[in-house]
């Protein structure tokens, strides 16, 4: 279905959009909490990391204050858990000491605030207070619950124990792609301030003007960075900046996460089972530190956000900012790899359809790819309907990441979205392409 991001849908179209997208956000939640006993839901599997059962709760107490309380004007189902579950009041090392919902009170509380929540939409008008125009609070709230099963997967990446996921293998690859891509200079509209899902930190739309810069085309895979692994890099200061020497050096870094030796071989640990690894798959789990170093082992630089997000959306025959590299439509599975539908990368080539005009493939879904950009707001940037979501993150503390992973759901995943996170942080589906100065040659 197209997207409708200038004019409002009907209001039975949206609602029926809300509930569906609404919906498939529970059904994941469902399968990632259900997948696991009860004990591996209130264990802490990393202390980077919450309990599973806090998530499962956290997502119903948003919905609840969001939609149940603010839009809905209801009374509150549990105003009782609100700190336990308020993420800026007890960091993720900490949630397992609380008195938090057990699994069996945190599914039938989320499934009360559903129910309520549903009710309702059941009639809603989505007119008067820019909170609900074209649905834009039920949109947040799926996006929220996405975002955490996003991180449920982490989780799940993290635990130790026998298998409990599974799906079928990502598409091989169908076309060879290899090199970089020329984005021409000029100006493109960064942002946008008419998609009605699209979150704060991805408003306004504004123009941005490049010089010409050197892309690659796909991102880096496994076989690629295998080569510097092999080649020392984890053992050569040279190519880390200092605050990433001092991170490989006190964690004593010498792989990517979850890469394991086996023999003289490298393999993988991938939701408890070990495989070698996939030569053409992008790589994943490595921090912004060990994508920089990178970048400066093959003589090149991680891209600026602005730079990913016009080889993503900038069309050169109409010079338009598109929500996606092939067009405005919703993704398919011919277009990306995402919404957990595997559980790995799918390698480089793989859709072909989803490449922009000018043949940079794989920019949405897969890996989400490190920019070497600090997270800050926009120009004109105002915080809604919270500064808890964007705001408090800025500075230069965070590198922005784009265009998605494997386990990224269409619903929070677009040319604009933006994530971040710590310079250090490796438990994210992360991975990166590189970028270099176009040469005079090249742009003459």
């Amino acid at each position: 279905m197209t997207h409708l991001s200038q004019e409002s849908e009907p209001t039975e179209v949206l609602r029926d959009r809300i509930a569906a997208v609404l919906g498939r956000a529970r059904d994941r939640s469902i399968r990632l909490t259900e997948a696991v006993d009860d004990d591996d839901l209130v264990r802490q599997h990393s202390p980077i990391m919450s309990p599973l059962v806090w998530d499962l709760a956290h997502v119903g107490n948003q919905e609840e204050l969001w939609l149940v309380r603010d839009v809905g004007g209801r009374d509150p189902v549990r105003r009782d858990i609100d700190e336990l579950y308020d993420a800026f009041k007890h960091p993720r090392k900490d949630r397992p000491a609380l008195p938090l919902l057990g699994p069996v009170e945190a599914r039938s509380y989320v499934a009360t605030v559903r129910d309520k929540v549903f009710d309702l939409l059941d009639g809603f008008r989505f007119d008067g207070r820019r909170l609900v125009a074209d649905g834009f609070a039920f949109g947040m709230i799926a996006q929220h619950e996405q975002q955490h099963d996003e991180t449920m997967l982490a989780t799940h990446q993290l635990r130790a124990g026998p298998p409990v996921l599974s799906a079928p293998p990502p598409p091989a690859a169908v076309v060879p792609v290899t090199g970089e891509v020329l984005i021409p200079a000029g100006p493109f509209v960064m942002g946008t301030s008419t998609d009605p899902w699209a979150l704060d930190n991805e408003r306004p739309g504004h123009l941005v003007d490049l010089p010409a810069y050197v892309l690659d085309a796909a991102p880096v895979t496994n076989a690629e960075y295998l080569a510097f692994v092999a080649d020392g890099g984890y053992a050569e200061p040279r190519w880390w900046s200092g605050p990433g020497w001092r991170y490989r050096s006190a964690e004593g870094l010498s792989a990517p996460m979850h890469w394991q030796r086996d023999g003289g071989d490298w393999g993988y640990r991938r939701f408890g089972r070990f495989a070698p690894l996939v030569p053409d798959e992008p790589v994943v789990h490595v921090g912004y530190h060990e994508a920089e170093a990178y970048a400066a082992w093959a003589g090149k630089r991680l891209p600026t956000e602005a730079e990913w997000e016009k080889a993503a959306r900038w069309d050169p025959v109409s010079g338009r900012s598109r929500r996606y590299p092939w067009g405005d439509e919703d993704p398919t599975p011919e277009h990306a790899n995402l919404g957990q539908r595997h559980l790995a990368p799918a390698p480089v080539g793989a859709y072909p359809a989803g490449a922009s005009p000018l043949g940079v493939h794989q920019l949405i879904g897969d890996v989400w790819e490190w920019t070497s950009s600090p997270f800050q707001g926009y120009p004109g940037f105002t915080a809604f309907p919270y500064r808890e979501y964007s705001e408090v993150f800025f500075g230069s503390d965070h590198r922005v990441l784009r265009g998605g992973s494997f386990g990224t759901d269409p619903v929070a995943c677009r040319g604009t979205f933006r994530n971040w996170d710590l310079p250090i942080r490796r438990q994210i589906f992360s991975g990166f392409r590189c970028a270099r100065d176009a040469r005079p040659d090249e742009v003459a």
